[in-house]
C-alpha cells in the first residue's frame, strides 16, 4: 500500500481498478474527473440520482441512486473496465461498500482525495445554480468526515491513496495509467515453462542445456519461465535459486512464486513457520551462504508476482493454477489460489487435501501452464497442463515450449525425497475433462473464426442441433469436424438447364481465382473419417476406449448401426494408409478425411425414398393405363390429341425421373457393393491439411486409394480449368457434358489453392456444386425440365444460401485448427456444433 501527497507531479493509476474520489461536495471532484479519466469510466452519484428520481439533487432517492451506481460499476469491473466513482465518499461505510465491490471482482481499489478548505466548497456551491439551496452545514460535515478518514485509508483496504490538498495541487496534479504487475501480455515469446524444481539444480542445468541455453541465455532469444517451487527438499536450492535469479536479473526468465517460496520468504522475514515439506533443508543448505545473498533471496521472492498473462492473453503462468475469472486480477483471494489452489476440505488417504478439480471445468481461451501437484506425466487437460512430474521425488524434470506445445523433460538422478503420496497415483480428472457441457452450447453463441471473424448461433437453432447431437449422433468425441454446406452454381439462363458450369467458371474468375479444379460429384452421401492407427491412438487423443474411429454424414449420424461395420471400414482404410506409407509421411497417428459413400441409399433419406421414390413408382404405375385409356379415346373418334400428348409428355418425364433415381440406389450385401470415394485429408497429428492445394490433396488421395486391395476406395475424377482462358471453360463444360450424359450426377468446382480471399478480403466459397440436368429431376421433380417450370424455378434466391456456406465453412477451418492445435475437443467441439446448429437454418433443401 502507498499513500502520496503530490505536488505538480503525476499519479500512478492502475489500469483495471476502482478508482474513488473522496472529497466534500463542491471540492472539484467532478471537474477532475472529466479531465483526467474518459467520461465512460466515471459513474456519478448525481447521474444516477438523476436517472431514478430525474433530479440529481433529489437526495431522497440517493439509496436507489447508490444501488444502480454499484450495479453499473460492478458490471464495469466484471468486463475488466477501470471504473471511477465520483461521489463524496467521505464517510467510511459509502467506502466500505466500495471496497467490498472491488475485492469482489478482484480489482485493486484506490482512493484519489481531494482535501480543499471549506470555504472553497462553499464559494463553489454557492456559484452553482443547481446547488444553491445546499445548506453550509452539510459541507461543514464532510469536511469533518474527511479529515477523520485521512488517516485509515489504507487500513480500509483501498491498495494505493493519493491526497492532493488545496486548489493548486488539485489542478496541477496529472493521472499516469500503470499496467498490473501480471499483465506482460506484450511479451510473445517464444518461451520455455519449467516445472517445480525442488532443489534439483543438476537437472535443471540438464533441463536448459537440453532446452538450448547457454549459461542461462537461450541464442535464439527465448524466455524461460518458472512456475515457482524453486526451493526446499532438493539437495541443492542455493544453486536453483542462483541460476534462476540470475536468469530473471538479465531479463532471460521470469517467476512466478510457489507456495513453498512463500513460506521460505515468511521465514526470511522473521515470521514463524513449520520447518516441514522441506523447509529445514533450505534453511540449513542457506546456512553457509552469505548475508548480501540471502538478502537477495528476500528481495527476490518478495517481489515474484503471483501470476503472469503473456502472449496477447493466449498463456497463464501460475504456480497452482488458476480459473479464468482471476486471470490478470489482483487481490488476495487470487493470490491465494495462484499459489495453494482451491480445495475441498477433504483430505485423502494419504492425509493430503484434497484440491478442487478446477481443470475439469476450464474453458477459458488462455492455456493455463502450473505446477504444484505432482503427476507422472504432464498432458492437457481442457487446455491447462501441469508441469510438475516429481523431479524430487524420482520422477522427471519438465517444461513445455510455447507456442509449440512441445514437452521437453530430463529425468532425475534420483529420489531426493520421499513424497507422502506415490507419484504414480493419477492426478483428478480424465484425458480432456468432459468434452462436451450444456454450458457449452446451450443458448445463443458466438463463436470466434480465424478466417470470418465471429459467427453467431442463434438460440433456436442451437436447441435444434443439442436434439439431433444427443439423441442421433456419434460420440462427439470422435466427431471432431463437420462439413459445410454447398452452394449451387449460379442459376443458368441457357434453354433447358437450372444449373452450368459456366456459371461456376464465372463466378469465380469475378472473384480472381485463376485455376479452378472440377472433381466428379458420386452419387453417395457426404462422409467424414476419423482413422485412427491403433485403438491406443484413438485413446491417446480422443479419449474413447475401443473405437478406432468413426464415420458419419454431414450432420454427424452414424452410417452403420452395428459397429462391426464401421470398424471394418476404417480397419480397410487404415491398412490403405500403411501400404501409401502415409502414416509415417504425414507424421501421424490419425487422419481426417472427406469423403462421398455409395450408394446413395446407405443414407438414411426417408425423403429419398418415400417421397421421390414414391412418386416415380406411382407415375410409373398409373400413366400406362391412362395413355391406353386415352389412345383408345382417340380411335373412336375422340378430341382427346392435346391431352393425350401431355399424358406422353408426363409419362416421359416419369420414366427419366426413375431411371434418374435407379442410378443412385444399388443392392448391397455386407460391404459388398459398398465403395468410398475420398478426396481431402482435411487434419492429421498436429497439423491442419485444410489449405493444402487440391492438386497436392488429389495427389495424396490417389495414393492412398492405390494402397487399398479390398476394393472399398475410388478415386474421384478430376479435370483442372484456367477460368480466364475460353478453351480450358469450354473443356471443362464438354466435361461436364459428356459425364452428366452418361447419368453422372455432376461435379464440384473448387479453388486449387483451396483456402482463398477475393479482392476485396472475403472468403471465397470453398466450392460450388454443378449437378447434372437428369440428376435435377430428383430433387424438383420429373416435369422440372418444362419450360414454365424452368422460368418459374429460375427464380430461386441463392443469397442466404450462399451465406451459410461461409459461415459454416470458417466454422470447419476452426474446428480443423483447434484439433490440429491440440486445444481441448469441447474447444474443437463448440466449432462443429455450430457447424450443426446452422444447418437448422431455414433454407430451400432443393439448394
Amino acid at each position: 500500500m502507498t499513500t502520496t501527497e503530490t505536488k505538480g507531479r503525476t499519479l500512478p493509476v492502475t489500469d483495471l481498478s476502482l478508482v474513488v474520489l473522496i472529497g466534500a461536495s463542491g471540492s472539484g471532484k467532478s471537474t477532475f474527473a472529466r479531465r483526467h479519466f474518459k467520461p465512460t469510466e466515471v459513474i456519478s452519484s448525481d447521474f444516477c440520482r438523476g436517472l431514478v428520481a430525474d433530479d440529481e439533487n433529489d437526495q431522497s432517492a440517493s439509496r436507489d441512486a447508490f444501488d444502480v451506481l454499484h450495479y453499473i460499476a460492478g458490471k464495469r469491473l466484471a468486463a475488466g473496465r477501470r471504473t471511477v466513482v465520483d461521489a463524496t465518499s467521505v464517510q467510511q461505510e459509502s467506502r466500505k461498500q466500495l471496497i467490498d465491490l472491488a475485492k469482489k471482482h478482484d480489482v485493486l481499489p484506490i482512493a484519489i482525495v481531494l482535501d480543499v478548505p471549506e470555504e472553497v466548497c462553499a464559494e463553489r456551491n454557492a456559484a452553482r445554480s443547481d446547488r444553491a439551496g445546499m445548506p453550509r452545514r452539510v459541507i461543514q460535515r464532510h469536511t469533518r468526515e474527511l479529515r477523520r478518514s485521512l488517516r485509515h485509508l489504507e487500513r480500509e483496504g483501498f491498495r494505493k491513496v493519493h491526497i492532493l490538498r488545496g486548489v493548486e495541487e488539485i489542478e496541477s496534479a496529472g493521472i499516469r495509467t500503470e499496467k498490473r504487475f501480471n499483465d506482460l501480455t506484450h511479451l510473445t515469446g517464444p518461451f520455455d515453462i519449467i516445472g517445480d524444481i525442488h532443489g534439483c539444480a543438476s537437472e535443471l542445468e540438464s533441463l536448459l542445456g537440453k532446452l538450448g541455453y547457454v549459461d542461462g541465455a537461450h541464442p535464439e532469444g527465448r524466455t524461460a519461465v518458472f512456475v515457482g517451487d524453486l526451493v526446499d527438499r532438493g539437495p541443492d536450492t542455493p544453486g536453483v535459486l542462483r541460476r534462476v535469479m540470475s536468469m530473471v536479473g538479465s531479463g532471460d526468465a521470469l517467476c512466478v512464486p510457489g507456495n513453498h517460496e512463500n513460506k521460505y520468504g515468511r521465514y526470511l522475514k522473521g515470521r514463524k513457520v513449520q520447518h516441514t515439506h522441506g523447509l529445514a533443508e533450505t534453511i540449513e543448505q542457506m546456512e553457509d551462504e552469505s548475508e548480501e545473498f540471502k538478502q537477495q533471496v528476500r528481495e527476490f521472492v518478495d517481489g515474484l508476482v503471483s501470476h503472469y498473462v503473456l502472449d496477447e492473453g493466449r498463456l497463464v503462468v501460475c504456480h497452482a493454477g488458476l480459473p479464468e475469472k482471476y486471470h490478470g486480477r489482483t487481490s488476495g483471494r487470487v493470490r491465494s489460489h495462484a499459489l495453494y489452489g482451491d480445495t475441498t476440505g477433504e483430505t485423502d488417504e494419504f492425509g493430503l487435501p484434497v484440491r478442487y478439480p478446477w481443470a475439469e471445468d476450464y474453458r477459458g481461451r488462455a492455456a493455463v501452464v502450473y505446477g504444484h501437484t505432482p503427476v507422472p506425466t504432464a498432458t492437457w487437460l481442457n487446455n491447462t497442463i501441469c508441469l510438475d512430474t516429481g523431479a524430487v521425488f524420482g520422477g522427471k524434470l519438465t517444461a513445455l515450449r510455447w507456442p509449440e506445445r512441445e514437452l521437453v523433460d530430463v529425468p532425475a538422478e534420483r529420489v531426493w525425497y520421499e513424497p507422502a503420496k506415490p507419484l504414480t497415483t493419477e492426478a483428478p480428472g480424465g484425458h480432456d475433462g468432459r468434452p462436451l457441457d450444456l454450458a457449452d452450447v446451450h443458448g445463443r453463441r458466438v463463436v470466434e473464426t480465424r478466417h470470418a471473424g465471429r459467427v453467431s448461433v442463434r438460440e433456436e437453432n442451437a436447441a435444434a442441433a443439442l436434439e439431433v447431437m444427443s439423441r442421433f449422433a456419434v460420440d462427439p468425441r470422435l466427431m471432431p469436424y463437420l462439413p459445410p454446406t454447398m452452394a449451387p452454381t449460379a442459376t443458368s439462363r441457357i434453354d433447358g438447364y437450372l444449373e452450368h458450369p459456366a456459371e461456376a467458371f464465372a463466378q469465380y474468375q469475378a472473384d480472381g481465382v485463376a485455376r479452378v479444379v472440377c472433381e466428379e460429384k458420386h452419387m453417395g452421401s457426404r462422409a467424414v473419417a476419423l482413422v485412427c492407427r491403433d485403438a491406443e491412438a484413438a485413446r491417446e487423443r480422443f479419449g474413447v476406449d475401443g473405437a478406432t474411429g468413426s464415420l458419419y454424414t454431414r450432420t454427424g449420424r452414424p452410417f452403420f448401426d452395428e459397429s462391426a461395420v464401421t470398424e471394418e471400414i476404417l480397419g480397410r482404410m487404415r491398412r490403405a494408409m500403411t501400404e501409401a506409407g502415409l502414416w509415417e509421411e504425414l507424421d501421424t497417428d490419425w487422419v481426417l478425411l472427406d469423403a462421398e459413400l455409395m450408394p446413395w441409399s446407405l443414407k438414411a433419406s426417408g425423403l429419398l425414398r418415400t417421397q421421390y421414390a414414391a412418386v416415380g413408382a406411382a407415375s410409373a404405375a398409373v400413366f400406362p393405363g391412362a395413355l391406353a385409356a386415352l389412345e383408345g379415346a382417340a380411335a373412336r373418334g375422340v378430341d382427346v390429341q392435346d391431352l393425350l400428348g401431355k399424358q406422353r409428355e408426363r409419362a416421359a418425364d416419369a420414366a427419366a425421373f426413375t431411371e434418374a433415381y435407379r442410378r443412385y440406389c444399388w443392392t448391397t450385401s455386407g460391404l459388398e457393393g459398398v465403395r468410398l470415394a475420398p478426396f481431402q485429408i482435411l487434419a492429421v497429428q498436429g497439423r491442419s491439411l485444410a489449405g493444402l492445394p487440391h492438386n497436392e490433396q488429389l495427389a495424396l488421395i490417389d495414393r492412398f486409394v492405390s494402397g487399398d486391395v479390398s476394393g472399398l476406395l475410388q478415386t474421384t475424377r478430376r479435370l483442372f480449368v484456367e477460368t480466364d482462358d475460353p478453351d480450358s471453360v469450354q473443356a471443362g463444360v464438354d466435361w461436364w457434358l459428356e459425364m452428366t450424359g452418361r447419368g453422372g450426377e455432376g461435379m464440384v468446382v473448387k479453388p486449387v489453392e483451396a483456402v482463398v480471399r477475393s479482392g476485396e478480403g472475403r472468403l471465397v466459397q470453398p466450392g460450388i456444386k454443378c449437378r447434372g440436368r437428369e440428376y435435377l429431376r430428383i430433387i424438383y421433380g420429373p416435369e422440372y425440365t418444362r419450360p414454365e417450370n424452368l422460368d418459374r424455378l429460375r427464380g430461386r434466391f441463392l443469397g442466404h444460401k450462399r451465406s451459410l456456406a461461409i459461415r459454416e465453412y470458417a466454422l470447419g477451418l476452426e474446428a480443423l485448427d483447434r484439433l490440429a492445435e491440440g486445444e481441448p475437443l469441447w474447444r474443437v467441439h463448440e466449432a462443429v456444433f455450430g457447424v450443426l446448429a446452422l444447418e437448422s437454418e431455414p433454407v430451400d433443401p432443393r439448394l
